[in-house]
């Protein structure tokens, strides 16, 4: 079993939301509130949805890879919809793979549904709560008219 661990310091705890957090490996994340004026970093709930498109895009480019499936760019872009009351949890998640090139849509797909189904441990936990579909656009250039589009599996509860 893998043990990780994480460190947060205020920045000023009399005033401010800025935080500080050390990864057990050693970076620094800094976090702040979304309802700051100023703020100086993502809020915690804009980075799981990050930490989501990290996790899925490093999974999908290593799949492709594996396929010989070698995209001109490739993109994920996450959103999430939350809920009004406390705690605000994300009630649904959106995650669309936007992939560039000569690439085989099969493999695409096969990619995305892997990540969401087998690979991706940040799309595992928040699919214990959490409903998260995973979809992709594969367009064969930037001016692509004829992008295909498709739904490949939903995660997490109906």
């Amino acid at each position: 079993m893998s043990s990780y661990s994480a460190l947060a310091t205020f920045a000023d705890p009399a005033a401010g939301m800025t935080v500080s957090a050390t990864t057990g490996s050693g970076f620094v994340i800094r976090y702040d509130t979304d309802a700051s004026d100023e703020r100086a970093g993502p809020s915690p709930n804009e980075s799981l949805l990050a930490a989501l498109a990290a996790c899925a895009s490093m999974d999908v480019a290593s799949i492709l890879r594996k396929k010989r499936q070698v995209p001109d760019a490739y993109e994920i872009a996450v959103t999430g919809e939350r809920a009004e009351e406390h705690p605000r949890v994300y009630t649904s998640i959106v995650v669309e793979h936007r992939v560039t090139g000569d690439v085989d849509a099969e493999a695409v797909r096969r990619a995305v549904e892997l990540s969401a189904t087998r690979y991706c441990p940040v799309n595992a936990a928040l699919s214990k709560g959490v409903r998260v579909e995973h979809r992709y656009r594969l367009a064969r250039d930037a001016q692509d008219d004829e992008a295909v589009s498709a739904l490949v599996v939903v995660t997490g509860p109906g």
